[in-house]
Parts: structure tokens; C-alpha cells; sequence
């Protein structure tokens, strides 16, 4: 283990609580958290699973085994929701401002939507039998607030939808962090029973059809999985948490995964979000302590870097893809596999080239200050920042 990281943790053991105050170390005595950032990977990877299998790329056997994978790769946004609080609650500053945490989210995130979206509107204007979006349609996507609008959630790049939501988790986290050094242990575990609650309602009332339209894209529903991470995350910063190790931890959520299809379509959050909770700062925890953990091999690491981009990217170069491929091709085996491993080679490219021409340098030059760099633009920050703008 580090000495930062001992430092770390012995000012978060020692700390007790400040009368509901801030007793975890500042964020530039905290150490990064790699383990999450392999996690990333993982989860773009199950939403990249899923859109394979709705294009239907596999017949017969092939085809049956991809669904069983990745039939409930859509969880992976919710795995995305929950890390994005966990992360900018573990790398939050005490004394930041609202508008400077704000324009380092929007440094974060809007570049490689305007990227994403800037090819989408390109998709759409030169191939045949591509939807055409509305004015009305192309500003709320450039502002990302489509997803409070049902009708528009899936124009121009469909996954940014997610990104509409944490743009509104985004605007909400100022307010969240105070509340949340206001509260203490017990009253942000408190929080947290009341937000899983929520969740577990929520999904009752979209499997009964309460609402006209579906809860799934609308931002405010989706908040109490992000507040569930940030709860976490304070527990942890706090030394409070209590939840099992890495390895029992990702049982749990695998469990939850794979009892996704037994359920009706709407519980598939419910299935999961117990797992990815404990998860999440199992794997936080582990790399803390220094335990060992799979997720922080420094490939995965490194694919965990370009999962924003890959997962901004990919459905495009699938929705490109099937003007030569055609719409469900369903090809067997080997032809399946070759066209799924070509097309993820392309996502993966046009990720590597967005993250590196597009997503550090825009970073790096809204972030910059009076000719320097702020802190916030240095690598290692950046990486305890990232957040898991997901999304499907």
C-alpha cells in the first residue's frame, strides 16, 4: 500500500465524525480508485453485448447464448448511475463551488457528446432510411434534455439518453454533498434505505403502468441510483461501511444479473442494484487496502479510460454497420462472431481516437486557467473524477 494511501486511510479511521461534519481526508489525499475504473469497462461492455444482440447478429445457437450474456446488458447504465455518484462524491472538494464543479463536468462530458452527436447528425443526413431529427429534437439533444421527453429519447445518438440523466444528477450534486456532510453515518445510511426504497417502488409503478409514459429515460427517477452511490461513497470516506468483500460482492451482482430475465420487464433494476451497491465500494475498498482485485490490471484500467467514448460511440458504428450488413443478418456462429469482433474493433478505435483528439485535450483547454492547467486537469485527478457518463 502507498504511504498517501495509509495517510489516507488512517485520517479516515481516526477522523470519528465532526458533528455531522467532514471528517474524511481532503480529496487531494485521496488515492485513485482503479479498480472502479476496470469496473467501467465491464459495464460498457454489457450495454455493447446487449445492442449485438438486439441487432441480432446470431442465429441458432449463437443467437442463444448472446441473449443469455447479455440479454440484461441495459443494467449497465444503472451500474453506471450508481459509480457516477460514488466517484464524485469520493473525489468532492469541501469548498467547492457549485459553478466550478459544473464546468468541470461539462468539460468532462460535453466534448465527446458534440463529437458523438456532431457523427450522428452526419449517420442521418447521408444514409438512406436513417431517421431525420427535428430542430426541436437536435437543441434538446445538444442540451441534453431529451430524455424528459419520451417521443425524443432515442433520436441522434440513442445511448446519450443516460447522459441526459447525468447531466441532471450533475446539476443535483451540489445540493446532494451538502446534504450529505450535513448528515452524518447513520443519517446517510438512512438516505440510502429511503433511495433503495424509491427504486423498488419506482419499478412497481412502470411494471403496473402508472405513469403514461415509461419511467426508464427520465432523469428523476433514475436519481436514487445515484444517490445510492454517493451514500456509499460517504460510508466509505467516513470508515462506516460495512458491506461484504470484493469477491462476495460480485456474486451478489452477478446473481441479481442473471435473475433479470426471470422477472417482468421493469424489475430488472431492482435485480441488480443491491449487487452493483455492494460492489462498488467493495472494490474501493479492496484497492484502499491494497487486496487483491482483478479490476485494476492495467489493461482493464486502460479500457476503463476509453469506456465513455466506446459506449458514446458504439451504437452508431452499429447503426452504420447494417446499411452493409442488413437489419437482424442473424448469421451463425463464425460469421456472428467475426462481424461483432470487426465492428467492436471499429467502436474500440473511434474510442481510442475520441479519448485521446477529443475527450483530454477539450478537457484540458476548458480547464485551463490563466495559461495553467487547474487541478482538476491533471491526470491522476481526472481519474478519481471520471464519471461513468453512460451510459446505453
Amino acid at each position: 500500500m502507498t504511504t498517501a494511501t495509509t495517510r489516507a486511510l488512517r485520517t479516515t479511521r481516526t477522523g470519528g465524525e465532526r458533528s455531522a461534519g467532514d471528517a474524511s481526508p481532503s480529496p487531494a489525499a485521496r488515492p485513485s480508485l482503479p479498480s472502479l475504473t476496470g469496473l467501467r469497462w465491464m459495464a460498457a461492455l454489457l450495454v455493447f453485448g446487449l445492442h449485438v444482440n438486439n441487432f441480432g447478429y446470431f442465429a441458432g445457437i449463437g443467437g442463444r447464448a448472446v441473449s443469455w450474456a447479455f440479454g440484461a446488458g441495459a443494467t449497465g447504465v444503472s451500474f453506471f448511475f450508481v459509480l457516477s455518484g460514488f466517484v464524485l462524491t469520493w473525489s468532492a472538494r469541501p469548498g467547492d463551488r457549485a459553478l466550478s464543479f459544473w464546468r468541470r463536468r461539462v468539460a468532462r462530458v460535453y466534448p465527446v457528446h458534440l463529437a458523438t452527436l456532431a457523427m450522428a447528425l452526419v449517420l442521418a443526413y447521408t444514409l438512406a432510411h436513417e431517421p431525420r431529427p427535428t430542430p426541436k429534437q437536435t437543441v434538446a439533444n445538444t442540451l441534453l434534455l431529451h430524455s424528459w421527453w419520451r417521443p425524443w429519447w432515442q433520436t441522434l445518438n440513442p445511448v446519450s439518453w443516460s447522459l441526459a440523466c447525468e447531466a441532471f444528477f450533475y446539476a443535483a450534486f451540489p445540493l446532494l454533498f451538502l446534504v450529505l456532510r450535513r448528515l452524518g453515518a447513520r443519517g446517510s445510511a438512512a438516505l440510502g434505505v429511503l433511495s433503495l426504497a424509491a427504486v423498488l417502488v419506482l419499478a412497481r409503478s412502470e411494471v403496473h403502468h402508472w405513469w403514461t409514459y415509461s419511467l426508464y429515460s427520465l432523469p428523476a427517477a433514475r436519481l436514487p441510483e445515484f444517490v445510492l452511490g454517493a451514500v456509499t461513497a460517504r460510508l466509505v470516506l467516513l470508515g462506516r461501511w460495512r458491506g461484504p468483500g470484493l469477491e462476495a460482492s460480485l456474486a451478489v451482482a452477478l446473481i441479481g444479473y442473471f435473475f433479470v430475465p426471470q422477472l417482468k420487464p421493469g424489475y430488472a433494476t431492482v435485480c441488480t442494484v443491491v449487487g452493483f451497491v455492494l460492489l462498488i465500494p467493495a472494490a474501493a475498498v479492496a484497492d484502499l487496502h491494497g487486496r487483491p482485485s482483478m479490476w485494476r490490471r492495467p489493461r482493464l484500467v486502460r479500457l476503463g479510460e476509453l469506456s465513455f467514448a466506446f459506449y458514446m460511440v458504439h451504437l452508431l458504428v452499429l447503426r452504420a454497420a447494417t446499411h452493409l450488413l442488413g437489419r437482424k443478418p442473424h448469421f451463425g456462429l463464425p460469421a456472428g462472431a467475426a462481424v461483432t469482433a470487426a465492428v467492436f474493433a471499429v467502436s474500440l478505435a473511434l474510442s481510442w481516437a475520441l479519448y485521446e483528439a477529443v475527450e483530454c485535450p477539450a478537457r484540458r483547454l476548458l480547464l485551463r486557467r490563466r495559461g495553467r492547467p487547474s487541478p482538476a486537469a491533471q491526470p491522476g485527478q481526472a481519474r478519481r473524477e471520471s464519471p461513468v457518463a453512460a451510459r446505453d
